[in-house]
């Protein structure tokens, strides 16, 4: 379970102070499919990224099965992070000399898996994302399409339970948009619990929950009821 008790995250900027997140309480059960909508500047980035456990609140306290995450000191998070967390964003955040099968080993490696494990457990899951006659392409050598594949691939290298997205289709076409719908609603379907940040009214509605922010502060919290 994901859990928010009255978090709120302020910064400065040019002599102001602005509210992120303004005292935010909420629980995400296990295996929900839970999307953040809101205007530019509402929060939602914010949000997911506290959520995770990469940005530390200016107040409150983020739970994740119980443990407090800005509680423990900040490699004892990381390690939190890597066995439960899987992160995919808008930017992919690849690296751009590594080959695909290399970007999706990195998570394996850091987890000290044997050299044979990681290329083999890699090239299972590129193949997973449609990508299996790709393995030796650098990003720069990949459609924006299949580097975001390539990132959906190393996200779940380590096999999380929880997967926090922020707008993973922002920057596809139409068609392989709705192939990443797909993709996380089926691994929602394993049993992972699945945050998306999204402006896509369509990828929102593929959630069956969805939480609207408004200046840092959730202003509805509502069940999906038709999805698309």
């Amino acid at each position: 379970m994901l859990e928010m008790r009255s978090v709120s995250k302020s910064y400065m900027h040019r002599g102001k102070c602005i509210k992120a997140m303004d005292d935010v309480t909420l629980e995400i059960q296990r295996g929900e499919f839970v999307s953040i909508v809101g205007p530019s500047g509402s929060g939602k980035s914010t949000f997911v990224l506290a959520l995770g456990g990469m940005l530390s609140p200016s107040a409150g306290q983020v739970l994740i099965d119980g443990q407090s995450l800005y509680d423990l000191d900040p490699e004892e998070r990381a390690a939190v992070r890597k066995r439960k967390i899987g992160f995919v964003f808008q930017t992919f955040n690849l690296v751009p000399y590594l080959s695909a099968l290399e970007n999706v080993q990195i998570p394996l490696f850091l987890a000290g898996a044997n050299e044979n494990d990681q290329q083999s457990k890699a090239a299972a899951l590129l193949e997973r994302v449609g990508l299996a006659d790709r393995l030796d392409h650098k990003p720069s050598e990949l459609s924006v399409g299949q580097q975001q594949r390539v990132a959906l691939a190393r996200m779940l290298a380590n096999d999380p339970a929880i997967i926090l997205a922020d707008e993973p289709t922002g920057n596809l076409d139409p068609d392989t948009s709705h192939a990443i719908q797909d993709f996380l609603a089926e691994i929602n379907q394993e049993g992972r619990t699945v945050v998306i940040v999204t402006h896509d009214p369509t990828a929102a509605r593929r959630a069956g929950r969805m939480l609207r922010l408004v200046d840092g502060k959730v202003f509805s919290d509502e069940a999906v009821l038709a999805k698309e």
